[in-house]
């Protein structure tokens, strides 16, 4: 990566974490705006690369225990020169920023966050509540309980399927746990800011990367867009994102004519689906197997200390008190099908016999608060728990609404330069003018 390191003057570091079956050169974009906005004398940039492309099946807690190391090791690599960190600031994009909170938490463990001052945390597309979609009866078991078991134990976790360790819980429910180490490594950051696609995304939907309880951007020819100055048609005003618009004479046919352009749209989608799901699904189906296979042969050596890192380190308590680009599409094609359910204020189905007591009560509580406008998502008691206590924490919302290309997970970042992702510069340049601090 081109755009690696700094030099001796530069007391901030910076760290880039790429996502699912990523590898260094996704987070080329942004290291390209970070390093044109702060000369090598300002700003050290480390992109992590333990988790290149198929280790990140091997799931969150080992990645985030890599790039910890990284990030450890890269302090000591400066140190030894005769420089010195004074500030942190990690990046995660997808799955990389489930990593990076991950690694912020062993950070906090280890003391490194009281020895540098945390300054800038973001995410870009980041799943913080999982890709589970929101749904309700049998309908659940197809995609979120098959699909969870095609991405090895990444998938797993990303589903919320998992135990931790001997919680007995997701992992991405102790992520968030206020009592964690996790969450008091969160808070120690100056600011912590995360941008999420509202369309398109189809990898991860924004429910989950913009950590809300409802996704008002389902029907978009019901709404009026309030995008923030200076960065018309791509950002959203965090603090009024969308009006609803209000109905007039005759606009049922504008929108039976807007419904039928929609579904022209997807028509080369629809076609291109039928054609190629039969190839395609049998192709990441047989990849699945042998990057499970693969995934859980490197954690039993992992776990055995047969790596080069030393596991032990990163394994104290956690409590503070007691075929790849066909892989991919399939995946998303897969996951872009699933549509939401809601939980209505009037609707009396029962919360199911597999639930406890406290989750039911959870459930019950938040579809009495279910908007009509905008009704709550079908989620799980704990991805409820999840929004609640990340919410106290902190995040700096920015809904991005790209327009050019059917695939926003890509564009956000400008993974790949294309002038089709130039969208995806825009929001760059939102980050770097108003939120990222040096």
């Amino acid at each position: 990566m081109e755009y690696n390191g700094g030099n001796l003057a530069a007391d901030h570091l910076c760290v880039l974490v790429h996502g699912l079956w990523g590898n260094p050169n996704h987070m080329k974009s942004v290291a390209k705006a970070l390093r044109e906005t702060y000369s090598e004398d300002k700003l050290h940039l480390l992109v992590a690369k333990r988790n290149s492309d198929s280790f990140t099946y091997d799931g969150i807690e080992r990645g985030g225990e890599r790039v910890c190391l990284e990030i450890e090791e890269e302090l000591e690599s400066i140190r030894n020169k005769g420089g010195k960190i004074t500030k942190l600031s990690i990046v995660g994009y997808s799955l990389g920023g489930l990593v990076a909170r991950y690694a912020i938490g062993l950070l906090e463990m280890r003391g490194i966050l009281r020895e540098v001052e945390p300054v800038n945390f973001t995410t870009f597309a980041s799943p913080h509540l999982g890709v589970r979609t929101p749904l309700r009866g049998w309908h659940n078991h197809i995609w979120n309980v098959l699909g969870a078991r095609t991405l090895s134990m990444s998938g797993r976790q990303l589903f919320t399927i998992d135990q931790y360790r001997d919680t007995g819980r997701p992992l991405l429910a102790v992520l968030a746990d206020p009592e964690s180490i996790f969450i008091s490594g969160l808070k120690r950051f100056k600011r912590r800011t995360l941008y999420a696609n509202v369309v398109n995304d189809r990898s991860a939907v924004y429910y989950t990367t913009g950590i809300a309880k409802t996704d008002p951007y389902m029907n978009t020819s019901r709404i009026k867009a309030n995008y923030l100055k200076g960065y018309e048609d791509v950002i959203l005003d965090p603090l009024n994102p969308v009006s609803p618009l209000v109905s007039k004479a005759g606009k049922g046919i504008a929108g039976f004519t807007a419904g039928s352009l929609g579904f022209l749209r997807n028509t080369p989608l629809m076609l291109a689906l039928v054609i190629f799901i039969p190839f395609g699904i049998t192709a990441f189906l047989l990849n699945s197997v042998v990057q499970t296979f693969r995934s859980s042969r490197r954690i039993r050596l992992y776990e055995s200390g047969l790596t080069d890192i030393p596991v032990e380190n990163y394994r104290s308590p956690i409590w503070i008190k007691d075929i790849r680009g066909t892989v991919e599409d399939v995946y998303e094609n897969l996951n872009s099908l699933q549509e939401e359910s809601y939980l209505h204020a009037s609707d009396d189905e029962g919360d199911g016999d597999d639930l406890n007591k406290a989750e039911a009560e959870i459930l019950a509580l938040e579809r009495k608060k279910s908007h009509p406008q905008f009704p709550t998502l079908a989620l799980t008691p704990s991805q409820f728990a999840m929004v609640d206590e990340l919410d106290k924490v902190g995040f700096r919302k920015y809904p991005v609404w790209i327009h050019k290309v059917r695939h926003s997970h890509a564009a956000i970042i400008v993974r790949s330069d294309t002038p089709r992702f130039s969208e995806g510069l825009v929001v760059l340049r939102h980050w770097m003018k108003e939120e990222f601090l040096i």
